[in-house]
C-alpha cells in the first residue's frame, strides 16, 4: 500500500493565529504557495488560510472588520477551523476520502512529534498520473455541466456565480468557444493595468465592494473584467484521452482543470477533484 509518507511534501508553510492577512499575502507570493497552515501560541496546528479563503471571505459586503486595510485584519479571521490531519502511514485513499468528504485540497501530516508535512491534490493527482494509467478514461470522470461566463462579465459577477455554484474555476467564452479560465489565485493575484497605457500599477490581494468614505482601488477593480485576469493559454484534453494524461498535464502546468473539449465545442470539464474521486 502507498502511503501518505511516500506521497507528501515535508516542505509546509507556517504562520502564527495571531499574525495579519498582509503576512499571509506576502507568504505565499514569497514561496508561491496556495496555502499556509496556522499554529496558535503553543505552536499546535489549528488552521489552515488558502487563496479560496481569501477570495470568498474578503470579498463582498459583510462585518466592519472586512473593510479595513490587509495588515490590520487577523489571519484567525479568515482561516478554515476545524483542521483535519492525517498520519504520515495512513493510505492515498484515506486521504482522498477525507478531501472529498470535507471539501478540501490540503490535509496536513501530523506524527508523534507534531507537522511532518502536508497531502494535497496535487500529489495524488502526480501518484494518478503515474502509476492509474489506463483505468478511466477523462469522459468517465468530467463533469458535463460546464460553468461559464462572457470575457465581458465583471469579476463581481465572476465571484458571484462561484460562490452560488460552489465552484473553485469557471471557463470564459466567446460565442461558446472556450477562451480562458478563472480561479482564485486569478482573482486574489490579479494585476490591475492602465487602460490606456496598458501598463501594469497595482496588484489587488483581494476584491470586494466598498460604501461610505473607503473609495481604495474602487475605479480599479469597477474597469476589471473575466477577460482581463483569466488564463488564456488553456490547455485543453479530448473526452476520449486517458484520464491519466489529464493528471499528467495537470501536474506539469501546475492548473487544476482542464476543459473538455470534443471537435471544437466545450462539452465538459475535468478537475483535480474530478480525478482524485477515480482513486477511491
Amino acid at each position: 500500500m502507498i502511503k501518505i509518507k511516500d506521497i507528501m511534501n515535508p516542505e509546509v508553510i507556517v504562520m502564527q493565529e495571531n499574525e495579519q492577512v498582509s503576512h499571509a499575502r506576502n507568504l505565499m507570493l514569497k514561496h508561491a504557495f496556495s496555502r499556509i497552515v496556522v499554529y496558535d501560541g503553543n505552536e499546535n496546528p489549528v488552521g489552515m488560510v488558502t487563496e479560496k479563503d481569501l477570495t470568498r471571505r474578503m470579498g463582498g459586503k459583510g462585518p466592519a472588520w472586512r473593510r479595513r486595510p490587509i495588515d490590520k485584519i487577523s489571519i484567525s479571521r479568515v482561516m478554515s477551523n476545524n483542521l483535519v490531519t492525517i498520519g504520515p502511514n495512513n493510505g492515498i485513499r484515506d486521504a482522498v476520502e477525507l478531501m472529498i468528504k470535507n471539501g478540501i485540497s490540503s490535509i496536513p501530516v501530523v506524527d508523534e512529534e507534531g507537522l511532518a508535512g502536508i497531502v494535497t491534490k496535487t500529489d495524488v493527482i502526480k501518484f494518478y498520473s503515474e502509476k492509474l494509467g489506463g483505468l478511466w478514461k477523462v469522459s468517465d470522470l468530467m463533469s458535463s455541466a460546464v460553468v461559464t461566463v462572457s470575457e465581458k462579465h465583471s469579476i463581481g459577477h465572476v465571484i458571484s456565480t462561484m460562490e452560488e455554484k460552489g465552484i473553485g474555476k469557471i471557463i470564459v467564452v466567446r460565442n461558446s468557444e472556450p477562451l480562458g479560465i478563472i480561479t482564485p489565485a486569478n482573482i486574489s493575484f490579479a494585476n490591475v493595468e492602465d487602460h490606456e497605457t496598458g501598463i501594469s500599477v497595482e496588484k489587488i490581494y483581494f476584491i470586494r465592494k466598498t460604501e461610505g468614505k473607503d473609495k481604495t482601488n474602487v475605479r480599479q477593480v469597477s474597469m476589471l473584467t473575466a477577460g482581463d485576469i483569466m488564463t488564456d493559454n488553456l490547455v485543453m484534453v479530448q473526452s476520449n484521452e486517458d484520464a491519466a494524461r489529464a493528471a499528467e498535464i495537470m501536474f506539469e502546468k501546475e492548473i487544476s482543470g482542464l476543459p473538455v473539449v470534443d471537435d471544437g465545442d466545450l462539452v465538459g470539464i475535468i478537475t483535480k477533484t474530478d480525478l482524485i474521486r477515480g482513486i477511491q
